[in-house]
């Protein structure tokens, strides 16, 4: 007596805002569909399904392939970006130890203190006057 096992498979079922928010995220080019695949852990053909579903831009019969150069061109305009703002943050940094510097130099050379701390006394224009 040999008994029979079949694997029994799981279906996920999506509601349809899911469907459209994944379509949205895609056309917006805000993700790939390769990215939409991993964050979500869908097959890449049921992203591209549902694309050529509720797309407002696919029509019937026309297929969309996404290349690997927009891809790539894509993490290089990103690349870019992350290497503009490092440079950005760079010279803000110099520009906060060039103050800092000169605040030192205020301190010690006029006995002047930039730095507000609390311990220091009020000045004497801050009192009401009568």
């Amino acid at each position: 007596m040999s008994l029979q096992v079949r694997k029994i498979r799981k279906r996920r079922k999506f509601e349809e805002s899911f469907k459209h928010q994944i379509v949205k995220d895609f056309e917006s080019g805000q993700y790939s569909v390769c990215e939409l695949s991993s964050l979500y852990n869908l097959s890449v053909q049921t992203i591209y399904n549902w694309i050529y579903r509720y797309s407002r831009f696919n029509k019937k019969g026309h297929r969309v392939v996404e290349s690997n150069k927009s891809t790539s061109s894509k993490v290089k305009d990103l690349e870019k970006r992350i290497k503009d703002l490092e440079r950005i943050v760079g010279q803000k940094q110099i520009m906060v130890d060039y103050y800092e510097t000169m605040i030192d130099l205020a301190k010690e050379r006029y006995d002047i203190d930039i730095k507000k701390n609390s311990d220091t006394p009020p000045s004497g224009s801050s009192k009401k006057k009568s």
